[in-house]
């Protein structure tokens, strides 16, 4: 993790100020003083939400004098959905998404964008907080797919979907408790999947504006797939539905 991030109030200002991307920001709850000032109008006005942490989870980070703040950054750049979109129509695509609501486990996140690359997809979106990292353990368990595939990082992932509906994509989430299997429905069209967090699933808002609930058959007694391994089946039907038509 030492090539993955920074810390101190100056040197996270000065990696902002380069034009780092920027994965996440852990501040120390109340933190004061007017370096730290500075370093929260540079996040306001560069649209980073920083993450307010006690102090023992920062000295889980590095043991050294991180002054109350650790940044992790990314050698993989952040897109907004609301470009790549029409982006993605004007070049006459069928828009294919993925959303990904809080998977936490980076190989999970790491193979998934693995095999979402492989198969076609134009971006992943994931939310702003409480997903994985994209350090450099995602960037290997990718196999370097991390670098070839759009990632859209957003603040309301029931917006984004609120967003794509507007603009004509289908959102399906994966979820067991859907009735349609994911054969009984159509990703031919503009489309978008959405794939929950390992243990509690996809959030109930996202859920809720979700426009179809799709599920794997599951025929032995274990109840569920990994995340990684369900994304690709889900993922690699579409694609076959894709070359059928």
């Amino acid at each position: 993790m030492k090539d993955d991030f920074i810390f101190g109030l100056r040197p996270v200002i000065e990696a902002i100020e380069a034009g780092k991307t920027i994965d996440k920001v852990f501040v120390q709850n109340a933190l004061q003083g007017p370096i730290y000032a500075e370093l929260k109008a540079i996040l306001a006005k560069n649209k980073i939400r920083p993450n307010y942490v006690p102090v023992e989870k920062l000295n889980r980070f590095t043991r050294k004098n991180h002054q109350g703040v650790v940044a992790f950054i990314s050698d993989v750049p952040f897109h907004k959905v609301e470009d790549i979109v029409p982006q993605l129509f004007e070049e006459g695509k069928t828009p294919f998404l993925l959303i990904l609501d809080r998977l936490t486990d980076v190989r999970n996140f790491g193979a998934i964008c693995r095999t979402a690359e492989c198969v076609g997809v134009d971006a992943i979106v994931i939310p702003e907080k409480g997903g994985a990292p994209i350090n450099s353990d995602a960037i290997k368990t990718s196999a370097g797919a991390l670098y070839n595939i759009k990632i859209c990082k957003e603040n309301n992932l029931a917006h984004v979907v609120d967003f794509l509906q507007q603009s004509g994509i289908t959102v399906f989430s994966a979820s067991e408790k859907a009735e349609k299997l994911i054969y009984e429905v159509d990703f031919t069209e503009p489309c978008a999947i959405v794939m929950g967090n390992e243990e509690t699933g996809i959030s109930k808002e996202v859920l809720h504006h979700s426009d179809e609930k799709i599920k794997l058959p599951i025929e032995g007694k274990t109840q569920s797939l990994n995340v990684s391994v369900a994304c690709g089946a889900i993922l690699y039907e579409a694609v076959r539905q894709k070359i059928l038509k």
